[in-house]
């Protein structure tokens, strides 16, 4: 049976920080525990903090990715120095991960991780990933997975980011570090069930784009100009323009279809394009075939707030009065309410952690901001950008 501890901090000194948060999720017994998932700041080498990591805890499983932030049972901090882990005890885990992945050969690299990883442990029931976050169809990830293990595994976690400048990300397991790996963290306990989902609150606007050329996540062509040229006209920025600038007003709108946008509380999904060439290519996070509309979106802080509510008030029904043993988080940064020209996040964590909470004290939490997040949609896998994505871990009730 596993147990999930966590902890975070700020700290620039990465063995301080990592046996900081060993100490404070585990106590006296902080050598003790079979595996360890870290989420680090951009500014901390992964590979320091998993060599303190394995002096501490010589005998667990080791996986971390990168983020622009960490989102804790402590709350939510988003310096370069950030460190958050969840220790878990027992062996009811495998843990698998691909390296050279992008966004053409995702499917077929999903399909050889979800083999292996369902090769180690049959039994699995839920995955958490950790995906490169730059180039990489997501969608496909998903499907490789869905072809292995079937749609009835939830699949949650979040594809890994930097310091939004959208230049390089890392994932890591045991001692090596990657740049375009994915890993599986496959839960096999069959007292734990995961409830998952996501909202975003922004709003579709204006006439769309039309994709008229692409290859797979490539979108070479919006409206028959490079893409990128008429991306970035819209949002009325140069050709010189980088994430920080378009990330936080360029996030694209996918119309559902009218059975998802009842179960979504929004008749759009949103993606974020974090790249873009020389030629005026955008790298989409998923597959986007030509004929495909995209809006430009706005962000509604009222209705962020207001679907908020809504997807707790959703979760709270699936709990029937239990709380979570654990809650894995995937957020986006540009959540929160916005005041004196930045957005402020802490009201908005404390409202997800509270319904969640006992005596105020959160669940064992481990949360990144990253560059995208997956959580079921009406019923199924799915990725989405620029949301907040949980995923509550519960015991089974006795029958």
């Amino acid at each position: 049976m596993l147990e999930f501890f966590s902890a975070s901090t700020r700290m620039a000194n990465p063995q301080r920080a990592i046996v900081e948060c060993l100490e404070v999720a585990l106590g006296e017994a902080h050598h003790d525990c079979d595996l360890v998932i870290i989420n680090a700041s951009i500014g901390h080498q992964l590979g320091d903090l998993i060599g303190q990591a394995r002096a501490q805890c010589p005998h667990a499983r080791i996986v971390a990715g990168s983020c622009a932030g960490v989102i804790g049972r402590e709350g939510v901090s988003e310096s370069m120095k950030d460190v958050a882990l969840m220790a878990i005890r027992g062996r009811d885990f495998a843990v698998a991960h691909v390296d050279g992945l992008n966004g053409h050969n995702s499917r077929e690299k999903a399909v050889a991780l979800a083999t292996a990883l369902k090769r180690a442990a049959p039994a699995i029931n839920m995955v958490y990933l950790i995906v490169t976050g730059i180039d990489v169809a997501a969608d496909q990830i998903i499907a490789g997975f869905d072809a292995i293990f079937g749609a009835e595994v939830s699949l949650f976690g979040a594809t890994s980011g930097d310091n939004n400048r959208g230049l390089v990300t890392f994932q890591a397991v045991d001692e090596r570090v990657f740049e375009r790996a994915a890993i599986a963290v496959g839960f096999c306990d069959a007292t734990l069930e995961v409830d998952t989902h996501a909202t975003h609150g922004f709003v579709a606007t204006g006439e769309p784009l039309i994709v008229t050329r692409s290859d797979g996540h490539l979108i070479h062509e919006l409206n028959g100009r490079p893409a990128a040229a008429e991306y970035l006209d819209r949002l009325k920025l140069p050709m010189t323009a980088s994430l920080a600038d378009s990330g936080p007003i360029g996030a694209l709108a996918e119309r559902l279809t009218a059975v998802q946008a009842q179960a979504y509380g929004n008749e759009h999904v949103l993606r974020a394009v974090f790249r873009w060439d020389a030629a005026g290519t955008l790298y989409y996070p998923v597959t986007c075939p030509e004929g495909t509309a995209l809006w430009l979106t706005l962000r509604d802080e009222e209705r962020i707030f207001s679907d908020l509510d809504r997807m707790l008030a959703v979760m709270s029904r699936h709990a029937r009065g239990r709380k979570p043993v654990a809650m894995f988080q995937a957020d986006c940064g540009a959540r929160g309410r916005l005041l004196f020209n930045r957005v402020l996040k802490e009201e908005l964590i404390q409202r997800l952690q509270h319904p969640f909470s006992t005596d105020f004290q959160p669940p064992p939490w481990l949360g990144m901001y990253g560059f995208g997040e997956f959580a079921r949609l009406d019923g199924i896998n799915h990725f989405h950008n620029y949301t907040s994505a949980l995923a509550a871990i519960y015991r089974r009730e006795a029958t």
